[in-house]
């Protein structure tokens, strides 16, 4: 079992057509991400968004990568000072072919987390735990927990969220199964994530700098201002 302490604040987001959560809410995402971001990375309106939406009948699934945060130390380089992340946005359904985003749920997968999804056999299930107030006085008031069962017959599985509110007394679950194929996609998706969430593919193709060359201002990489670890 697994726990993280931080969780996030659900945004704003209206009610759409499957049309306009491909196009319109795909821009809302990209368009929050990248405004925030403006302030923090001058080089943020180069950065790429992309996610894996999977859409069902009750509920629907997003999964886009999150890159880590670099700090300078003092003795120079840079180094990863937080852990990348996987975000899973989970959002009802509200009608044939509507979503509801402003009672999205978001999960983030740790490293370690990611690792445990994408080793599932077909028959195995795993579930995780987050509390965003663990070892502090509000431990407990928020709970959310992510399980991943088979549906059976090697079929693909069955994502479940649930977060309960003990402040707001409120305990919210969706469900949306994923069939084989679109879990592959995901397993595919999570294993090429995994090195990059964790800096690895920077730390690898990082070359040191002759002591000519002029100095180049170490790359800071921000989160998704949406993370769940925000909260």
């Amino acid at each position: 079992m697994l726990r993280l302490s931080r969780f996030l604040p659900s945004t704003s987001r209206r009610v759409c057509d499957l049309k306009e959560v491909f196009w319109s809410g795909s821009l809302t995402f990209e368009h929050a991400l990248s405004t925030s971001a403006a302030n923090y990375d001058e080089n943020a309106s180069a950065k790429k968004f992309a996610n894996y939406t999977v859409f069902k009948g009750k509920a629907a699934l997003s999964i886009s990568p999150i890159l880590p945060v670099f700090s300078k130390p003092e003795s120079g380089g840079s180094r990863v000072n937080r852990n990348g992340s996987v975000m899973l946005t989970f959002f009802p359904a509200v009608g044939q072919r509507k979503y509801d985003f402003t009672k999205k749920q978001l999960f983030a997968l740790s490293p370690t987390e990611v690792g445990s999804l994408i080793s599932l056999g077909a028959a195995e299930s795993c579930e995780f735990f987050h509390d965003p107030s663990m070892k502090s006085s509000h431990e407990g008031q928020v709970k959310k927990s992510l399980s991943i069962t088979p549906l059976g017959n090697d079929n693909g599985y069955f994502l479940n969220i649930s977060v309960m509110n003990n402040v707001e007394k409120t305990n919210e679950r969706m469900s949306v199964p994923v069939t084989k194929a679109e879990f592959a996609v995901m397993r595919t998706a999570l294993s090429f994530a995994l090195p990059h969430i964790m800096g690895w593919d920077q730390a690898l193709t990082c070359h040191p700098q002759s002591p000519s060359a002029p100095a180049s201002r170490p790359r800071v990489e921000r989160p998704n201002p949406d993370s769940e670890w925000d909260r």
